[in-house]
């Protein structure tokens, strides 16, 4: 399934609204007599055409013989069309975790928080989530104990299995393969207070997460990003591989849930060990020597020290920093040079970053960039004009439903959004929508999430009217993000070409 520009390339499907994934027709011929290697032929029927145009190209082909067949001869890594760049190979390698002194620009990255059972574990709401946590605690922790009670008085191979006794009602609680494990282990959970902290759930979409190994399926290393919330911390934040949205990046500073991109991962600027006893040997990765800080943490550079002198020497540059090096990547992620010319490998492996001509263009327009992606909740909002209903304002008046488009002439109109009942806002600039995260427009993604939605399962409502005291949050925040999504058009657009050298 395909999204975005990706999406309206495709244009009209071939079984109209009955699917959403692009179709191919794969004719095989087997031939007897044939001598050697089969033949791949392609043809590419084009883009932005609707279905009936498309149609009309097959009938009028009357027979395969009359094609013109572009000859595909399949590359040494298998790919038969959407071929990856040679050159992609010589680039530097993003990330790596097998020791410190592997030949790249990161020595750690991770993929965000999988809950597995988001309703439950995010929350716009900070006392709803520790209501619906405590919920979840109080139904496993009963279950678990009639569980073992029940085998205790059972031989071993006369006992129930534990789906026959726990309590499977998705409004009392949403079991997962661990917290089953757990169950079955008789390991009692507590409530912890520390684990509530704010997260990235959606690009430019934070609510509270109850972050923690036992009621998160997977934590991955982000236990080392953010060991507790006083330590800082900040991360790019990345497309993943196989994944069904175009390439985009993002930096955060808090932590990220698994799709805040796309089964995305995320490179630090740090990592932090817990100290270990001064009497006993430290296991930890890399065997680094630091400072333990007041809660007993160790807080280590990602980026490599073969890096940094690996961006010197090339650049002959001595004044170049480990986080001049985080911003270059940052710029040269954002480069739709580099996103359009290695898409094909970006959908395969992870990134590889080459030594643009111009090291400090990238690092300068990067480091702008990540001012206006981390600074969105408190920069300037855009002047959009406001058309109230009412004569004075209040508190509830600026309750958020459910944004929509306006409309013009029976079709979305994006320069306009209908905010609720009482407010339009309009003059959105459509530019702001040529700012891609994660598939959508920043602007999407807030109309989407933004909005009072009930969980079917559980029934838990998640309202974003709850997330600030400030009653015109999430009006501004359209307003900021439209600023922020037209600073990012002028900054990618600003960059110069690769011109790599390798």
């Amino acid at each position: 399934r395909t999204q975005g520009e990706e999406r309206r390339k495709e244009a009209g499907g071939i079984f109209d609204s009955g699917s959403r994934t692009p179709v191919a027709i794969t004719i095989m011929v087997k031939d007897p007599t044939h001598v050697g290697i089969c033949e791949l032929n392609y043809y590419d029927i084009g883009d932005y055409l609707s279905r009936e145009e498309k149609l009309a190209i097959i009938e009028r082909f009357d027979s395969i013989a009359d094609i013109d067949w572009q000859i595909i001869n399949p590359n040494l890594q298998g790919d038969w069309i959407n071929q990856r760049d040679p050159s992609f190979d010589d680039f530097l390698l993003l990330g790596d975790k097998t020791g410190i002194d592997t030949k790249s620009i990161f020595n750690i990255y991770s993929q965000g928080v999988a809950s597995k059972r988001d309703a439950w574990a995010f929350n716009m709401s900070q006392n709803s989530l520790k209501i619906n946590i405590n919920r979840i605690i109080n139904t496993y922790n009963t279950d678990r104990l009639r569980y073992h009670n029940i085998c205790s008085k059972r031989p071993v191979d006369e006992r129930a299995g534990l789906e026959n006794i726990i309590d499977l009602d998705p409004r009392n609680i949403s079991w997962t393969r661990g917290l089953k494990a757990d169950a079955l282990r008789n390991k009692c959970i507590e409530y912890e207070t520390s684990s509530i902290t704010i997260s990235m759930y959606r690009p430019y979409v934070k609510e509270w997460l109850y972050f923690n190994k036992r009621l998160n399926e997977m934590l991955y290393l982000m236990p080392k990003l953010f060991p507790t919330q006083k330590h800082q911390n900040f991360y790019i934040s990345l497309t993943g591989t196989g994944a069904s949205k175009p390439f985009s990046s993002l930096v955060g500073h808090v932590v990220p849930d698994y799709h805040m991109h796309d089964t995305g991962q995320c490179f630090p600027l740090y990592w932090y060990e817990k100290a270990e006893p001064a009497d006993k040997p430290q296991m930890e990765l890399y065997n680094e020597q630091g400072t333990p800080d007041s809660d007993g943490y160790i807080r280590h550079e990602a980026i490599t020290d073969w890096a940094l002198t690996s961006f010197q020497d090339h650049y002959s540059d001595s004044a170049i920093t480990k986080e001049d090096i985080f911003w270059y990547v940052y710029g040269i992620l954002h480069s739709p040079e580099y996103k359009s010319r290695f898409a094909a490998d970006l959908k395969k492996m992870l990134p590889r970053i080459p030594y643009a001509k111009d090291f400090w263009a990238f690092s300068n327009t990067g480091r702008k960039l990540g001012d206006w992606h981390l600074n969105y909740e408190t920069i300037e909002p855009f002047p959009l004009t406001e058309e109230n209903k009412r004569l004075v304002m209040e508190g509830n008046d600026y309750r958020v439903v459910k944004m929509v488009f306006g409309k013009k002439e029976g079709k979305p109109d994006k320069s306009v959004i209908v905010y609720n009942e009482h407010l339009t806002l309009r003059d959105i600039p459509l530019e702001a929508y040529e700012y891609i995260v994660n598939g959508k427009s920043a602007l999407d993604w807030i109309m989407e999430r933004y909005a009072i939605t009930t969980d079917k399962p559980s029934g838990i409502v998640n309202d974003p009217n709850h997330w600030s005291d400030d009653p015109r949050y999430i009006v501004d925040l359209v307003k900021r993000i439209v600023r922020v999504s037209i600073e990012s058009v002028r900054l990618v657009k600003s960059l110069p070409p690769l011109q790599e050298v390798h």
